[in-house]
């Protein structure tokens, strides 16, 4: 088998926005020729799985630009400069629902757009919830929806969420609190 690693030769920063930045790589391939890579540099994020204390969870309602639509998902948000991902997890909680968390349990580490972009998203279930006050930033609008977690699967399998992180997000708290 012959090694797959691709060298980077150089790299142009394309454009640095307020949180990503774009890039273009030139490689060198496994076999020895060049090429382009575009990629988007991506600080990361957590997502949360939060349970109500009515055993249903939380998932939230958002208008997502790029897809131009409203989309279900489990509450999310990016890692701040230097930020770990379990605190990323309990303040993008309070932000997102007004909940804070007396239990947060990793899950699992995904990489949602390996084809074009470096993100890594941490998810954790959140349990033992307690209201707090919601704090979302000034150009965020989300809209609570407490789901059932059979209802969240049947969203899942008949392509009412097509969010990647909520659906892996769902058939993980599917196979845990099930």
């Amino acid at each position: 088998m012959t090694d797959l690693k691709e060298s980077k030769i150089s790299s142009e920063n394309v454009y640095k926005g307020s949180f990503l930045d774009i890039r273009k790589d030139r490689v060198t391939l496994p076999n020895g020729k060049t090429s382009t890579r575009e990629w988007i540099k991506h600080p990361g994020a957590a997502c949360i799985i939060p349970v109500i204390s009515d055993g249903n969870i939380a998932l939230i309602k958002q208008y997502r630009y790029p897809v131009r639509s409203e989309m279900i998902e489990l509450p999310a948000g990016k890692l701040d400069p230097g930020e770990d991902p379990e605190k990323c997890a309990g303040r993008e909680l309070q932000e997102e629902i007004g909940y804070t968390a007396g239990k947060l349990t990793f899950i699992c580490k995904i990489h949602p757009a390996i084809g074009f972009a470096s993100e890594v998203m941490w998810i954790y279930l959140a349990e033992n919830l307690t209201k707090s006050a919601k704090n979302t930033d000034h150009d965020e609008f989300v809209k609570l929806l407490p789901t059932s977690l059979n209802d969240a699967v049947q969203m899942v399998w008949n392509g009412k969420i097509t969010d990647v992180k909520t659906i892996i997000g769902i058939l993980w708290a599917e196979r845990l609190i099930s």
